[in-house]
């Protein structure tokens, strides 16, 4: 793997353990009340579910983000959403540049109703691009969460890096 989309890997699930370290079962798993549904549990495992289908794309050449496996274990208990964060570091890690461009097939409903989910083409770096970009988009919503249950965040969790390269830059301006 390059060593930019290796860093943003890395980096986002590293931000994953951080998430973990500041939460116990019971907040982790607390059915969320208002606008959102789930739990803070519940829209980790998300994230977690994506870097799961991608990791077997890497392996088979289709990445299937419709047959997520949606444990219920990672939504309910810190250690095992800790530790499936720590394989997939691991995993990840231990990857080769080999197969970045390497074409792949994604399946992923986009449509509602009673459409087939679609089918498309694109590389193994470019799901990369999407599982990372996807977890930010997660962590800021779980940022948000854990802000209205008094749970403190670092300021870049859930910002995306264009985002504070920008106000880097504007701050310096």
């Amino acid at each position: 793997m390059n060593c930019s989309l290796s860093n943003s890997v890395v980096d986002v699930l590293q931000q994953g353990l951080l998430l973990c370290d500041r939460l116990n079962d019971e907040t982790y798993a607390r059915p969320l009340q208002g606008t959102f549904s789930g739990s803070l549990g519940a829209h980790y495992r998300h994230v977690l579910d994506h870097f799961l289908c991608l990791l077997e794309g890497i392996r088979t050449g289709e990445v299937n983000y419709d047959r997520r496996r949606r444990d219920a274990s990672l939504e309910t208990s810190v250690v095992p959403a800790r530790q499936l964060t720590e394989r997939l570091l691991k995993e990840f890690n231990s990857r080769s540049t080999d197969n970045l461009e390497c074409a792949c097939v994604v399946v992923y409903s986009v449509g509602y109703g009673e459409r087939e989910a679609e089918t498309t083409a694109s590389t193994i770096a470019r799901e990369i691009v999407f599982c990372v970009g996807h977890a930010i988009h997660h962590y800021a919503i779980l940022k948000l969460l854990c802000a209205g249950s008094g749970i403190e965040l670092p300021y870049e969790f859930g910002i995306a890096p264009s985002t504070l390269k920008h106000l880097k830059a504007t701050a310096n301006a």
